[in-house]
């Protein structure tokens, strides 16, 4: 494939800025850089605008660095909140990606960052609050703290039955020490007082009848 070397007149992420001479592809050049005006070819009347370029990256960096050092302050003192779907449990469905904390803060506080500026070791998988870092600038970082919150609220544990908990080895509630035994003494007397009432009726009539055939 061809190449061409050419002098970048715009910041190209990933090919490099104003000023830089970069060899690309003969047709990416031709088909892309030259029509936007992304780039010039390298000859040598167009090096003449490399030093205007230099002192255009450097006033464009300059305004990128003051700009960045700003957001930096300012986005330490946020709590971003990204709502997620969770089970009762507060188990959460899926994880939180840089992408969706980038789309939060355009949402929420109309900060247009890119997500490759939110660094992520690994997507935020727990409800709670977590601190990340941005990568805002080469020389500049922050913090920013997000709040992950479920979308239905969470139930807490049910307390478990008291059938349960004697299952477990704890031993039931009893009543006081004394209690049982004087209910014991009460029902005992109670079932006594209708024999004896029973016995001294039995014992009349014979009695009675006694003293009649001594009569006699």
């Amino acid at each position: 494939m061809a190449k061409t070397e050419v002098i970048l007149t715009h910041n190209i992420v990933g090919l490099g800025g104003e000023s830089d001479q970069v060899r690309v592809a003969a047709g990416y050049a031709r088909n892309y850089l030259f029509p936007q005006r992304f780039a010039i070819p390298l000859t040598g009347a167009n090096k003449k605008h490399i030093e205007a370029l230099k002192k255009k990256r450097a006033e464009r960096e300059a305004h990128e660095f003051n700009m960045m050092s700003e957001l930096a302050k300012g986005v330490q003192k946020l709590v971003c909140v990204v709502k997620v779907k969770a089970g009762d449990d507060g188990k959460m469905f899926g994880s939180v990606t840089s992408g969706m904390i980038a789309d939060e803060l355009k949402h929420q506080f109309d900060i247009t960052l890119d997500k490759k500026k939110i660094h992520l070791e690994h997507p935020i998988k727990t409800l709670g609050e977590h601190e990340i870092e941005l990568h805002l600038h080469a020389e500049v970082k922050s913090t920013l703290k997000v709040r992950v919150e479920s979308l239905t609220p969470i139930t807490a544990p049910a307390e478990a039955p008291a059938e349960a908990k004697t299952e477990r080895g704890e031993k039931p509630r009893t009543e006081k020490r004394g209690h049982g035994k004087r209910d014991a003494e009460k029902a005992e007397a109670t079932e006594e007082k209708p024999k004896a009432a029973k016995s001294e009726k039995a014992a009349k009539p014979a009695k009675a009848k006694a003293e009649k055939k001594s009569k006699e």
